[in-house]
């Protein structure tokens, strides 16, 4: 059993990508498989509603997203991170839901939801417009101890946000659990 994590963020080691590596350490202790995925350095196009993923099965743009549609295919859990400015993920997680949707939803019933990292402000509306990504696809979203928000702004200072860090730990422990169930 394996959880796919897909970070929106343009930094490749800024603190979205340190937060879902905590959360992925967390899933493998609990016995799963775990990858985290970064965009930094991509640039995913949006849907352009060509609708030719309802005869391919695939997405008509070959920007790398098709390959990790694959990945998040296979898996039974997709957790989505990104800064409150997005980055690429939007792009991202709608074009997903649009193959997912146009063919046979294969999202329904995965396990996940979104963390969400800023230095100050944003995080609650930017967290609720990723949920609906979750919502929309019939997926399975967990709960946590409070939001799966942490704050930071310079690549690291999201780990010193103890609070934060116990959140996304939580979230990560009862994603693996509710996994588990569902497949025993």
């Amino acid at each position: 059993m394996k959880v796919v994590l897909l970070s929106g963020s343009p930094k490749k080691e800024g603190n979205t990508v340190q937060a879902l590596r905590v959360c992925a350490e967390t899933i493998e202790k609990n016995g799963l498989e775990a990858e985290v995925i970064s965009l930094a350095g991509k640039t995913i196009a949006g849907c352009r509603a060509c609708n030719a993923c309802k005869k391919t099965g695939k997405c008509a743009i070959d920007d790398g997203l098709n390959e990790i549609m694959d990945k998040v295919k296979d898996a039974e859990g997709f957790i989505v991170g990104a800064p409150v400015y997005f980055g690429e993920l939007m792009n991202a997680v709608q074009r997903i839901g649009m193959v997912s949707y146009g063919t046979t939803r294969w999202l329904n019933n995965k396990v996940g939801g979104p963390v969400v990292v800023a230095r100050r402000g944003g995080l609650t509306s930017t967290l609720q417009e990723m949920l609906m990504f979750y919502f929309i696809n019939g997926m399975i979203v967990t709960g946590s101890t409070y939001w799966n928000i942490l704050f930071g702004a310079a690549p690291g200072q999201v780990m010193q946000d103890e609070e934060g860090v116990n959140t996304i730990v939580n979230f990560a422990d009862k994603v693996a659990h509710t996994i588990k169930k569902l497949h025993a």
